[in-house]
Formats: structure tokens, C-alpha cells, sequence
């Protein structure tokens, strides 16, 4: 069965073709240097770009797929959640492309095709697995349940782990994104230089907004001059102190749902599950409480065409297509 793959859920048009479980092609095309003198993805443009780039990256993904349209079997589409204007985008085209070639279209929720990624490098975990979603908009306990159902513990309450990134990288005098800014800086700081706050809820909820404010406020004790200076010098320091306080939350989350749940396989998937200190400390906290960790590739955290497929296909093997009449869902959730 062969199933093309479209995401446009927010600032990356990609598509991927995946043959059975074989990833014949996967085709991004960022728009972060579009939207980095903004500090953040804006709609309006985001929607235009991905109508400059949806018809290249399917051609793309055919290609490097060595296919062609008339050999796809289904078209999978994100539709939801995510941003409504390029959510219109992807699931416009798709729909088009799936009428002409007279295939079934299957509408995917972005967040399923992230706790599918983990199998597109590697065999995937036997359910019910615990899963992590880390991304600039998502952060989500969910517990991955046989015939594709899924339990969500708890997700969080306002700003999400790559949000807060994004953010208080942009207090720190650092680019678009943020999270991988942060990342290389923190990999030369001192993790201890700064000891920020750890919301930690009595549920699996989670809550990054008051880390970004104590950032806020700390940088704001100091005159401009002086901050200038304490940046200049201890960047990385601070960096690394964000860096760690994040991660203490999301593995402790992930070590609280295995002692919840028994969880004996975890995963950790979306942008964020690229943060190498975090893949590094959720592995280890599997070796010392004795539960398997699967993580993707770098390039399957990232939102890309080839997860869209896979949970397309999971679907379409159960019989499940979508109308014609299918519509964008920006606040789709997964329960």
C-alpha cells in the first residue's frame, strides 16, 4: 500500500511518500527564515507560503519517491490541529489530488502522526506504549492504546515546552526557533548557574508560563547596560538553567506515567525530542527504572509528510477514510 503523506499544520509544508513501512521519500520545506525577524510564526504569511510550496514538495516526495501519482493507493492529510489558513493549504490539495486520482483521502490529526513517528525508523513499540509529545504548540502525557485509541493523562495548561523555548529565547537575544538555539548554547553552560522554577502539578498537566516569567523578571532586575553584560558573559549558563528546568518536568512526567500506567516502553516524539539533553535524560531515566525509550530520528521529530502517512495508512488498514466533505480542525485534540 502505498500512501502519500501532506502536512501543513503551521510553518513547514511537507510531503513523503511511505510504501508499506518503508519511507520511500520525505520533503520539507521550512519556513523559518521567513518568520524569524517576527520571533514567531505568523498566519497570514505561513498560509501564503504554503501555497508557493505545496505543489514543488508533492513533486518532490513523487520523485525522490521514485513514483507517481497513479500509483498511490490513499492521500493522508493533516487536518487538524494547527493553524486554519495553512491547515486550508494542505487539506485543499489533498483533497483535489485525491479526487482526481480517485484514491481515498484520509484526514490525520497532526498529534496522532506524531505518536506514530517512532515507527518510521525503527519497529514499533508494542501498545499500549507511553508517549511524550513535545512541541512548540503540543505537550501531551498520552498512553498509546491498542486499535489506535489513545488516553490522554494530561497536557498542558498554557504555554507548551517549544513555546516556552521560543520564547524566553528571544529574552536571551537568540533567533527563531528557539529550542535549538538553546540547545547548542546550554551544551557549553553551567545547568546550576541559575536556579528557575518547576511547576509540578498535582496531575500530569503541565505548565511552562511561570518558567517564562521568572526569566522575564529575573533579566529585568538588572539595568540595561548590566544585562547587556551578564548576557554577553553568561549566556550559555542561563541557557543550560532553562535547558534543565524544562527537562526536570517532562522526565519527571514521563517517570510518574510509567509508575502510573506500568508502562514498559516509552517515546518521546515532536520538535522538542530533538533537545539532545532531553533525549539524553529521559533514556537514562529509562536504564536506571528499567523501561525501554524510543526515540525518532531528528528529521521525524520535526513535523513532517512521512508520520501523516503512517497514521493514514494505520487507518485506511482499519477501513477508515474521510469524506469529501472534510474540513480543517485547528483545535482538534486527540480525546
Amino acid at each position: 500500500m502505498r500512501v502519500l503523506g501532506i502536512e501543513s499544520s503551521c510553518d513547514d509544508t511537507a510531503a513523503a511518500v511511505l510504501d508499506g513501512n518503508v519511507v520511500r521519500s520525505s520533503v520539507r520545506s521550512s519556513q523559518h527564515d521567513l518568520h524569524e525577524e517576527y520571533g514567531g510564526v505568523v498566519p497570514e504569511l505561513a498560509s501564503r507560503d504554503h501555497q508557493r510550496f505545496i505543489v514543488p514538495v508533492v513533486e518532490a516526495a513523487l520523485d525522490e519517491g521514485n513514483t507517481t501519482a497513479d500509483a498511490l493507493d490513499a492521500v493522508a492529510v493533516t487536518h487538524g490541529p494547527g493553524l486554519p489558513g495553512s491547515l486550508i493549504v494542505g487539506l485543499s490539495f489533498a483533497k483535489a489530488l485525491a479526487r482526481g486520482l480517485s484514491v481515498p483521502l484520509i484526514g490525520v490529526n497532526h498529534l496522532e502522526g506524531h505518536l506514530y513517528s517512532v515507527a518510521l525508523d525503527a519497529p514499533s513499540p508494542s501498545r499500549p506504549y507511553l508517549c511524550l509529545i513535545v512541541s512548540g504548540g503540543h505537550t501531551e502525557l498520552v498512553v498509546v492504546e491498542p486499535d489506535l485509541q489513545h488516553t490522554v493523562l494530561g497536557r498542558t495548561r498554557d504555554d507548551a515546552a517549544g513555546e516556552a523555548f521560543d520564547k524566553i529565547a528571544q529574552l536571551f537575544g537568540l533567533g527563531y526557533p528557539g529550542g535549538p538555539a538553546i540547545d547548542r548554547h546550554a551544551a557549553d553552560g553551567d545547568p546550576t548557574f541559575h536556579d528557575f522554577p518547576r511547576a509540578q502539578l498535582d496531575n500530569f498537566d503541565f505548565s511552562f508560563s511561570g518558567l517564562k516569567t521568572s526569566v522575564l523578571y529575573h533579566l529585568r532586575d538588572y539595568a540595561d547596560a548590566e544585562r547587556e553584560r551578564l548576557l554577553s558573559e553568561h549566556r550559555a549558563d542561563f541557557c543550560a538553567s532553562v535547558q534543565t528546568a524544562i527537562v526536570d518536568v517532562l522526565v519527571e512526567a514521563v517517570r510518574r506515567g510509567v509508575a502510573e500506567t506500568g508502562a514498559e516502553h516509552v517515546a518521546v516524539v515532536g520538535g522538542v525530542a530533538a533537545n539532545s539533553e532531553l533525549r539524553r535524560r529521559v533514556t537514562a531515566a529509562g536504564d536506571e527504572d528499567g523501561f525501554d525509550v524510543s526515540v525518532p530520528a531528528l528529521s521525524y521529530c520535526m513535523d513532517n509528510g512521512a508520520m501523516i502517512a503512517k497514521a493514514g495508512a494505520l487507518r485506511l488498514t482499519r477501513g477508515e477514510t474521510s469524506p469529501p466533505t472534510l474540513d480543517v480542525a485547528p483545535q482538534l485534540s486527540l480525546d
